[in-house]
């Protein structure tokens, strides 16, 4: 692996904002591993969500061994109404899909915790570490390959692109656990998650469709969404202290 780029400050500038963009890239990624290990029993989450993060990386740094294949998933295979459809535009499909669909049943699940004979009944099923480890690969799968293909247009230094992934990685894996705990431990948060999820689904699709959505503006408003949802969290917080705080109304005089 060739490290001459060290000294070239453009190279320095690509790494650091490649690491930025993974790190970012990354989020959709622990979201969903959070919110999907926090129904196994207490026992197995940490190590459900390390086993998903290091499932990850492995994805990533294979993949970055391919480049060569990797850049020819973006070649349209066939043409449907006008537009080419490439593997990359399939495997983002597919995988919006599925986020769809799990976001949708943790919502109704969410919403009518009460067992029904619908489609969208999740409290027939436990989830178990096995099923919980396929659907995080099957996610990761996905997020790799839009991460990997970010990376392969910003820069054509390999070495690069493996700090990044790395660095990426090593960020999600120190912040899987204090996430996954914030979300269990505020309910309203859970919610808030699947909203992402959806929103994140829809991109996946409308990117597999052709339609490019901007990054930035599915950040800025998962951002504006989570400063609103902190700031009720602090109403709540402020409200629930001046009960406790408030000193007992006095008894009726005789």
């Amino acid at each position: 692996m060739d490290f001459a780029w060290i000294s070239d400050p453009t190279a320095l500038v690509a790494l650091a904002t490649l690491i930025v963009m993974e790190v970012v890239l990354g989020i959709d990624n622990l979201i969903f591993i959070s919110i999907l290990t926090n129904k196994l029993p207490e026992h197995q989450r940490s190590k459900a969500r390390h086993i998903g993060i290091g499932l990850a990386l492995i994805l990533r740094l294979g993949l970055l061994g391919t480049i060569a294949i990797i850049v020819t998933l973006t070649e349209p295979n066939f043409t449907l109404f006008g537009h080419g459809f490439s593997w990359r535009d399939l495997i983002l499909i597919g995988g919006g899909l599925f986020l769809i669909w799990k976001a949708t049943k943790e919502i109704h699940h969410n919403v009518d915790p009460t067992p029904s004979d619908d489609i969208f009944d999740t409290a027939k099923a436990t989830m178990t570490f096995g099923s919980a480890i396929t659907q995080i690969l099957l996610l990761d799968l996905v997020f790799s390959l839009d991460s990997i293909i970010t990376a392969v247009g910003m820069t054509d230094h390999v070495a690069i692109m493996v700090i990044a992934v790395i660095v990426a990685v090593t960020t999600m894996l120190l912040a899987a656990n204090p996430l996954a705990n914030f979300i269990n431990n505020n309910p309203t948060v859970v919610m808030l998650a699947l909203g992402f999820l959806m929103m994140i689904g829809m991109t996946l699709i409308a990117e597999g469709f052709g339609a490019h959505v901007p990054k930035g503006y599915i950040y800025a408003a998962m951002a504006f969404s989570a400063l609103t949802e902190g700031l009720n969290m602090l109403s709540r917080r402020a409200a629930r202290r001046k009960i406790a705080g408030a000193p007992p109304s006095a008894s009726p005089k005789q």
